[in-house]
């Protein structure tokens, strides 16, 4: 078997090894107005992996900040922001709209702080004499807004 003239693929020297690409350093956009200076934080890790507060906590039901100032040292930094978000009477529902948190996680944080004695909760229906039943004339005026609808 005649031979091709020149060294055979596998008599060449090895190839060079190839220096790692690096990848292109991108500048950070600058972040749009609104939005929160904080890194981002995994929702269960706000709660310890918790998705259920300790109590049932509607809603609607109303926060709103008993703790002192000197009380929030050592506090998670979401427990602070909703104790100084709730020093004017919040829904649940609003401190979970304005810290752009899910609803399970306020839900369970404003729980943590209620237990702690650092907010109190203002629960829809707390009228005793109501035997627990929703008021009534509240039922009428939702059932007549949805009628104007």
């Amino acid at each position: 078997m005649p031979q091709a003239p020149g060294p055979s693929p596998y008599e060449q020297p090895p190839a060079q090894p190839m220096q790692p690409m690096q990848p292109q350093r991108r500048t950070p956009e600058p972040a749009p107005a609104g939005a929160s200076s904080n890194p981002l934080v995994r929702p269960y890790a706000m709660t310890g992996g918790r998705t259920r507060p300790r109590y049932q906590l509607a809603i609607e039901a109303l926060v709103h900040t008993t703790a002192q100032p000197h009380q929030m040292q050592g506090q998670l930094p979401e427990h602070q922001r909703i104790c100084q978000l709730c020093r004017e009477i919040k829904s649940v529902a609003e401190i979970s709209a304005l810290l752009s948190i899910p609803l399970g996680v306020a839900r369970i944080l404003v729980a943590d702080l209620a237990e702690a004695g650092l907010v109190a909760i203002h629960q829809p229906g707390g009228d005793e004499n109501a035997g627990g039943q929703p008021d009534v004339t509240l039922l009428e005026r939702v059932l007549s807004g949805l009628r104007k609808l």
